[in-house]
């Protein structure tokens, strides 16, 4: 009986853990949804995308720089992996979305950045040469078919071509964050342990804000913009306060509750929830800002995040079965457990 009692209280214990998981996701859903809505009036108020970026980046990692110094072994034990994430998940990804917005609405850019998944499916079958099953490749399909619907391809592309691509970059670079975490805990393994996420992040956004300097030149930066205000949907709203907002929330948060949530749930089912920050960052979108979508491209969209959670959800397309394992043999290479 006391053995029922343990396996009655560490059921209940994952469970609790999965559902604080998942309420982690949902906070990093909402955080990171939220940041096209606090830089766009930023933009319109006269600060270029890339000076946005460079705030961005570079306050959350003042923020993160304590954690930073605590994991500094990172620095000569990781360093291509640090480089290649503050190039692609932390510059590339932020700088090509925020550029992507100040040219098309923030649902539409967004929801052309959540073609990362197919993406990366493409990665594992022709680069990796990994076999993925049907629904993997049905969700590609979907996902690429409610695109044409939000990009509107019937009308001859009424958006912005560059800003399209973009946005196409932004979900390139998600691949590329994608790759280097799978790459990183796998080598991280070889080497006898996984690299903090938290310092793998405190460091991409410190390179990333390095990398950032030297592209933006923030010195030629109008800084008076800060000290003024934003229209947001005609409603004036301090700048600074916008900036806080894309700082603390958009990113520290949203980082970290990310990362927390994959850790206590799993990298599939954090990625089908963080699917929800398109369509949080288009309702935002719709009310803060006034960006009303068509119906079609509501259906588009919804099509695509289908596609992306088919993508994600699905399992990889197993291997050639290993040879038969007689019974007595399994139980010993298993240590005997049922």
């Amino acid at each position: 009986m006391p053995v029922h009692g343990s396996k009655g209280s560490q059921g209940s214990q994952e469970t609790s853990g999965r559902g604080f998981g998942l309420g982690l996701a949902l906070v990093s859903a909402l955080a990171f949804g939220g940041s096209g809505v606090a830089a766009k009036p930023l933009i319109e108020a006269g600060l270029d995308s890339l000076y946005v970026v460079w705030l961005r980046v570079a306050g959350a990692a003042l923020v993160m720089l304590p954690v930073a110094w605590r994991h500094r072994s990172l620095v000569l034990r990781r360093p291509l992996l640090l480089a290649g994430f503050g190039l692609l998940a932390v510059a590339g990804v932020q700088a090509c979305y925020f550029a992507a917005i100040s040219r098309i609405p923030v649902g539409v850019a967004l929801l052309i950045e959540y073609l990362a998944p197919a993406l990366v499916l493409g990665w594992v079958r022709f680069v990796q040469h990994k076999p993925v099953t049907r629904a993997a490749a049905l969700g590609v399909v979907l996902a690429v078919g409610g695109l044409a619907c939000v990009v509107e391809v019937w009308s001859g592309l009424s958006f912005d071509v560059l800003g399209l691509l973009l946005a196409l970059g932004a979900a390139c670079c998600q691949v590329g964050y994608f790759v280097l975490s799978d790459q990183g805990s796998d080598a991280g393994s070889a080497e006898g342990g996984v690299p903090d996420p938290l310092g793998v992040i405190a460091y991409g956004l410190l390179i990333g804000a390095v990398l950032l300097t030297v592209i933006a030149r923030p010195w030629g930066m109008d800084w008076s913009v800060l000290a003024g205000s934003a229209a947001m949907n005609g409603t004036a709203v301090p700048a600074w306060l916008l900036l806080c907002w894309i700082v603390l929330l958009a990113t520290v948060v949203a980082y970290v509750t990310g990362v927390v949530s994959v850790r206590r749930l799993s990298p599939q089912v954090a990625g089908v929830v963080a699917c929800l920050e398109a369509v949080i960052a288009t309702v935002l979108a719709w009310v803060m800002l006034g960006e009303h979508l068509s119906a079609p491209q509501l259906f588009g969209g919804a099509v695509v995040l289908f596609g992306a959670f088919i993508a994600q959800s699905s399992k990889p397309a197993a291997a050639e079965p290993e040879p038969a394992v007689a019974p007595e043999n399994a139980l010993s290479r298993s240590g005997g457990a049922v």
